[in-house]
C-alpha cells in the first residue's frame, strides 16, 4: 500500500483509554478508528452530516475485525492510518493500521494493531442496501487501494 494513499491522525492514549495495568483497553481502539474514519470523510469533503443529509443514506457498520499485535500504554502517541480497501456496489471496506510515534517523532515500523470495518450504504427510511453514491465513491478514490 502506497503511504500517500493513507489518511492519518495522531491520538494520545489517555487515562480513560487504559485498564488497571495502564495498557490500552481494546474498546478504545474502536474510538481511535472512528476518529480516523470521520476525519478521512471530512478531508475529502464528505463529512457525515453531508453524507447523511445530502446523499440521503446511512453508513452502518456491519462488520468489524481487529488484531492486537503489541500493547499500547498510557500516554503513547498513536498514529492511526485509514484507507479504503474496497468499494463495492453497496458496501465499502476501511482498513486501519496503528503505529506508535516515539518521543523524537519517529513512527515505529512495527504495527500495534490492524483492523477493518465494512460499511453498507442504506436507505434512511427502510435501511435496505442502496448503491454507494457516485460522488462519495469519487471522493474516496484517492484513498482506495
Amino acid at each position: 500500500m502506497n503511504q500517500s494513499k493513507k489518511f492519518t491522525i495522531e491520538e494520545r492514549v489517555r487515562w480513560g483509554d487504559v485498564d488497571a495495568a495502564r495498557i490500552i483497553f481494546y474498546g478504545s481502539y474502536i474510538r481511535f478508528f472512528e476518529i480516523a474514519e470521520t476525519e478521512l470523510f471530512r478531508s475529502v469533503g464528505m463529512p457525515y452530516g453531508k453524507v447523511f443529509d445530502e446523499l440521503d443514506i446511512w453508513l452502518p457498520r456491519v462488520h468489524l475485525e481487529c488484531d492486537f499485535l503489541r500493547a499500547s500504554q498510557l500516554d503513547d502517541l498513536l498514529v492511526v492510518s485509514v484507507y479504503v480497501g474496497k468499494i463495492g456496489r453497496t458496501s465499502l471496506r476501511l482498513n486501519f493500521e496503528v503505529r506508535r510515534k516515539t518521543e523524537d517523532g519517529t513512527i515505529e515500523k512495527d504495527l500495534m494493531a490492524t483492523a477493518h470495518f465494512v460499511l453498507v450504504s442504506t436507505d434512511r427510511l427502510d435501511l435496505r442496501p442502496v448503491p454507494i453514491p457516485e460522488v462519495l465513491r469519487n471522493a474516496l478514490t484517492p484513498y482506495t487501494e
